[in-house]
């Protein structure tokens, strides 16, 4: 299986821009449900914010019904904060969660709240399977 490698980058909280390189994380799967990711600094803790996502492109009718049945508890207790991202194309989340320095720490957080999201995407996917009438 071929590995990802992503790069966290610290945001400037004024400018908008990245200014410096925190590290590159080996993901080895289910990389395609992240959408970006970058730290910021939060009353002097860095954090990451990671947009996830779906792994493929919803119909209509299936938007309303993943933020409908996707249970954010499920990786709650991995993150500071989970919220919806309405505004992307598909069915995003915005997660923030304290960054971890240890390289591989932050590669095994990564993967578990990564392998979480995709657990509660083929939930979501078999609940609103027969829905379509509903939406």
């Amino acid at each position: 299986m071929e590995e990802t490698v992503i790069v966290i980058m610290l945001k400037d909280s004024k400018t908008g821009f990245l200014e410096k390189e925190l590290g590159c994380y080996k993901i080895t799967e289910n990389e395609n449900l992240i959408y970006n990711t970058y730290a910021f600094e939060d009353d002097g803790k860095t954090k990451v914010c990671m947009k996830i996502t779906t792994d493929r492109e919803v119909e209509d009718w299936e938007f309303e019904a993943i933020y409908d049945y996707y249970d954010c508890e499920t990786i709650l207790p991995f993150v500071t904060s989970i919220e919806e991202d309405i505004d992307c194309y598909n069915p995003t989340w915005c997660i923030t969660f304290d960054f971890v320095n240890n390289i591989e720490e932050m590669e095994e957080k990564i993967d578990k709240i990564i392998n979480l999201h995709q657990q509660e995407l083929q939930s979501v996917y078999e609940a609103i399977s027969d829905k379509r009438d509903e939406y």
